[in-house]
């Protein structure tokens, strides 16, 4: 089975600067790939600049704003918690998402709702970055690498502290990457338990647009300082039997940029026939 660097060695000419892994579809065909100018507008008009990945699972086709950003790795901030959920219900470190309590250490912080006691599903409803540094803590870094080599997470660094890693430190990863371990995730098959995934994927928070079910996980680089400076929101659309895959990130350069995530995300499926 080709993986996902093997399937870049043959596609140099290709449309985006990555495809995703060849892997996933090895008993059906590659996905194709386009790219649509047009959507970077979106961008362009909200006064920032950033990239949109969506892939139309039942059309096997990834169609991206750019041929650059689209590739460029960054720090996963927050989006980083759905791994992170991962690892903490594959090793027991959660053995119950709702029963499961994490005490509030009773550090006063910026954001009130990281100021309280929180489940597994209510800290990544709030994004909860106090509660999965402590569940990183938990996992330990052996194990944290151990999975995160595993899922073939970006570039599988995790330096820099094992609970500052995917804030400040060495873990990067692109809008590409993002897409294949979302897919794998919603397809169930990571090389973990069914049971961790479908944990994980029902307690994901879940936007409605319509008809349309939107399971997604924002991130925000230095959230934390309060000082935010990019933003990621990454996920999946359910219209009927249609799923779409989906990653954005963009830079914040106006405190209105971190609501523009939303926004975009569903104006740019939308311009996709996603929503």
């Amino acid at each position: 089975m080709l993986t996902r660097r093997t399937a870049l060695g043959l596609c140099a000419a290709a449309s985006l600067p990555a495809l995703l892994p060849v892997r996933a579809f090895a008993e059906v065909a590659p996905p194709r790939s386009e790219i649509r100018t047009s959507l970077a507008k979106r961008f362009a008009d909200e006064g920032t600049e950033g990239t949109f990945v969506g892939y139309k699972t039942d059309d096997y086709l990834i169609i991206a704003s750019d041929a650059q950003r689209s590739g460029e790795a960054f720090l996963p901030a927050s989006t980083y918690k759905v791994p992170n959920s991962l690892i903490a219900l594959e090793t027991g470190v959660v053995a119950d998402p709702d029963k499961d309590v994490f005490k509030w250490d009773g550090v006063k912080r910026s954001i009130e709702a990281w100021n309280r006691d929180h489940t597994l599903r209510s800290a990544i409803a709030a994004s909860a970055v106090p509660v999965y540094q402590e569940i990183a803590r938990r996992i330990g870094p052996e194990r944290m690498q151990k999975y995160v080599d595993l899922f073939d997470y970006g570039n599988r660094n995790i330096g820099g502290g094992i609970d500052q890693f995917w804030l400040t430190g060495d873990l990067r990863i692109d809008c590409i990457q993002q897409i294949d371990f979302l897919d794998r995730l919603r397809r169930r098959t990571l090389p973990i338990s069914k049971r961790s995934q479908d944990l994980v994927a029902d307690i994901l928070p879940v936007t409605k647009v319509g008809d349309v079910t939107i399971r997604a996980k924002t991130g925000l680089l230095g959230a934390e300082r309060g000082q935010p400076s990019l933003g990621w929101l990454v996920g999946w659309a359910e219209k009927g039997d249609q799923q779409t895959v989906f990653a954005l990130n963009l830079d914040v350069r106006e405190p209105r940029h971190v609501t523009s995530r939303i926004t975009l995300a569903q104006q740019l499926l939308a311009d996709i026939g996603a929503v």
